[in-house]
């Protein structure tokens, strides 16, 4: 899978969503990473009880009409990726996703991307944005996938 995998060394993986079914999405795939140190960011602190035994990360949640805001997250991400150290970044989206994808990527780490299932009829526009950096892009649709777009390989409902 990526660096230290076939050595049976544990990686740390950064599980990264923001609220909704971005956090459903991404707790359905987490289990992939069981065997592996994985830390969660997410926006809503009560997410913690889904994830009582883990390290987990509060960021606040933006978008791109809010400057100061994706300053403010993309400050946040950048620490938590100095103190994680990810090998792996995962995300299923939005912003926090995003930030952590691209960061990820100049950090040295894996990165994949899934896009949401809600974006039946073309990939979101975070998706776009992270193409470039992410390691592996899925979609949860066949018909959205191309040589140039993201890669289907079934969905997580």
């Amino acid at each position: 899978m990526t660096r230290g995998a076939s050595s049976g060394r544990r990686l740390r993986v950064l599980a990264v969503a923001s609220g909704g079914g971005h956090w459903v999405q991404l707790r359905r795939v987490v289990p992939a990473f069981a065997e592996h140190d994985v830390a969660y960011v997410t926006i809503n602190p009560s997410y913690r009880a889904d994830v009582p035994d883990a390290r987990v990360f509060i960021v606040r949640d933006s978008t791109r009409w809010d400057k100061l805001g994706m300053a403010i997250l993309g400050l946040q991400m950048l620490w938590i990726l100095i103190r994680v150290r990810p090998h792996v970044v995962v995300s299923t989206g939005a912003a926090p996703g995003c930030l952590a994808i691209v960061l990820g990527r100049l950090f040295g780490a894996r990165t994949i991307w899934l896009d949401s299932i809600a974006n039946v009829e073309e990939v979101s526009m975070s998706g776009r944005l992270v193409r470039r950096f992410a390691g592996l892009w899925l979609t949860q649709w066949p018909h959205l996938a191309s040589e140039a777009g993201p890669e289907y390989a079934g969905r997580v409902f």
